[in-house]
């Protein structure tokens, strides 16, 4: 019998719905939020608000373009965390509200291990190309950059991580810097295509086992443009191909030299990637590059699958719903965790 899940994503300012019917996705929904562009970032209270209005709207599209009704429903999943709690909240109540109205399970779902399971989606009956456990996944994003070892879909091991900034938030900050509008790293992506990327040299970090750190990262880049500016007030605006493309290859061989070395210690082969940061044209290159130099069999996410979404709730919602890994009406959302 087939098992169709409802799944909701409000974790940041992305209100998304999706429906799969098992792993194939039927419909992904997803409504963006302009108002945090005039802030450089994502205004918590704002974002809850337009959650409020988005919810309704974005749930009945879902179910209208799956062809879908509420009662073919048989449990509805939901991010619990971690995010941003006003914004948790929204998504958190909406769901406890609609399964309890439909007498079906209600399913949480850790917004980090839905990231890594979005490989799982498949888009089309004959989509067969999901990752063979175990396997390793680089999730980078910009508040998250973790290597993890996934034996089974409940069974993930963080065994690196970023000790203090993620990849993403280096990229947005560096891009602030620059004059750059929100968000940066589609920009510094977009502008690192016509740069140099051996035009600077920029600090990189010594940190042991598999961990990452980008603040020494953008400490190097801050004070490279500050001592740059002192001999020409024009210096970013002259260069600021080859700055994107110089920092973009340093947060690349970042985190492809850890990811490396996990593969070579555990002996997996078997490497994905998801997040935000996995839309990064860059570091899709390097998966590709290492897949012919390592033997990798490489995993990397369409573009809308890296961002926040419901369709990556939904089908982890699915391998919980076989388990019978169903929440307590009474669970709340929580702002930081692992996975």
């Amino acid at each position: 019998m087939d098992v169709i899940i409802l799944g909701i994503e409000s974790s940041c300012d992305d209100t998304s719905a999706a429906v799969v019917r098992n792993t194939l996705m039927l419909s992904n929904v997803i409504a963006g939020q302009k108002v945090h562009e005039a802030y450089g970032g994502v205004v918590p209270e704002l974002a809850s608000r337009a959650h409020q209005q988005n919810i309704i709207p974005v749930v009945h599209e879902a179910l209208k373009r799956a062809g879908i009704s509420k009662k073919d429903l048989s449990a509805v999943a939901f991010t619990r965390g971690p995010g941003l709690l006003g914004s948790l909240l929204v998504g958190t109540s909406f769901a406890k509200g609609l399964a309890i109205a439909l007498q079906i399970p209600l399913i949480e779902v850790n917004h980090l291990q839905a990231h890594v399971l979005a490989h799982f989606i498949r888009v089309n009956e004959s989509d067969t190309g999901q990752p063979q456990f175990p396997f390793l996944c680089l999730l980078v994003s910009g508040g998250n950059s973790q290597i993890i070892l996934v034996r089974q879909w409940n069974e993930m091991e963080v065994i690196g991580q970023t000790i203090d900034d993620a990849a993403g938030e280096a990229f947005d900050k560096c891009a602030k810097v620059m004059g750059l509008p929100y968000p940066g790293g589609p920009i510094v992506d977009r502008l690192a295509k016509e740069g140099n990327l051996a035009a600077f040299r920029l600090s990189k970090p010594n940190i042991p086992d598999y961990n990452y750190s980008f603040s020494g990262l953008k400490t190097s880049f801050l004070y490279l443009l500050r001592d740059e500016l002192k001999k020409d007030s024009n210096f970013v605006e002259n260069n600021r191909t080859d700055l994107c493309a110089s920092l973009q290859a340093a947060i690349i061989d970042i985190l492809m030299q850890k990811l490396r070395k996990a593969s070579d210690d555990l002996n997996i082969k078997e490497i994905a990637v998801a997040g935000g940061v996995s839309a990064n044209s860059a570091l899709r290159r390097a998966f590709e590059e290492h897949a012919v130099t390592y033997g990798w069999k490489i995993h990397i996410p369409s573009f809308a699958f890296t961002t926040d979404n419901a369709a990556m709730v939904a089908v982890c919602g699915y391998f919980k719903y076989l388990a019978k890994d169903f929440a307590s009406p009474d669970c709340v959302p929580f702002s930081r965790t692992t996975i």
